[in-house]
């Protein structure tokens, strides 16, 4: 329970200066406050040192005590702020694939969803379900490997390093599906016929061979 909690819980409201400095440290100490070490770090080691500072004879004022409150209730609002999108960051990150478990549809079946969707003017549907294909197509070809949790990124850049000549479109794709589907930005015309006109493209060129692929990562200096 947090310290806080338990404060409102019927922890008496006129602590002397230890019970005040081990309720601040306590609180701080929740792993809440540690998502962001870099954001969070000045107004606690503040805080630590100001309570540091408290004569441990006499017990707290009224006063004193309200602002102690005050600052753990600042603290908390704070680190909710910060670890909040941090959480969800970390809860949606699992769900970024491009093809979810079960999709087992080919690439020409993706075709169709994202041409229906084009036709229908919905441009976020057909955005990424043209990516998808792009990603299911080299899966079909070998030029990718079979991995449901591959996130678009890493299908990107796995498909650039077999397509070096198309590299940064395909990169730029990868962006747009992740833009789309997780960054609340619109999709647009544009952005579908883009994406058409990559999967084409994509489908008529020659892959580099896996050897050479990693023939040329080995080489690369580190």
């Amino acid at each position: 329970m947090s310290v806080l909690a338990r404060m409102v819980a019927g922890v008496p409201v006129d602590p002397d200066a230890p019970t005040a400095r081990r309720w601040a440290t306590e609180e701080l100490l929740d792993p809440v406050y540690h998502e962001q070490r870099s954001l969070l770090a000045s107004l606690l080691d503040w805080i630590a040192e100001q309570l540091a500072g408290l004569r441990t004879p006499a017990a707290l004022s009224p006063l004193a005590v309200l602002a102690v409150v005050l600052v753990l209730v600042a603290v908390v609002g704070i680190a909710f702020l910060v670890a909040g999108p941090v959480r969800l960051s970390r809860r949606g990150g699992a769900d970024r694939r491009v093809l979810a478990d079960g999709d087992a549809r080919t690439s020409d079946e993706i075709r169709a969803a994202a041409d229906a969707a084009a036709t229908a003017g919905d441009f976020a549907t057909a955005v990424l379900e043209r990516f998808r294909a792009i990603v299911r197509g080299l899966e079909e070809r070998a030029v990718l490997d079979e991995r449901a949790a591959r996130t678009a990124h890493e299908a990107a850049l796995a498909a650039a390093a077999r397509l070096p000549a198309l590299g940064s479109e395909l990169v730029a794709a990868g962006r747009t599906f992740d833009d789309v589907a997780y960054g609340d930005v619109p999709a647009t015309a544009q952005d579908e016929v883009r994406l058409r006109g990559l999967d084409a493209r994509v489908q008529d060129a020659r892959p580099t061979p896996a050897t050479e692929v990693t023939d040329l990562a080995v080489a690369a200096p580190r």
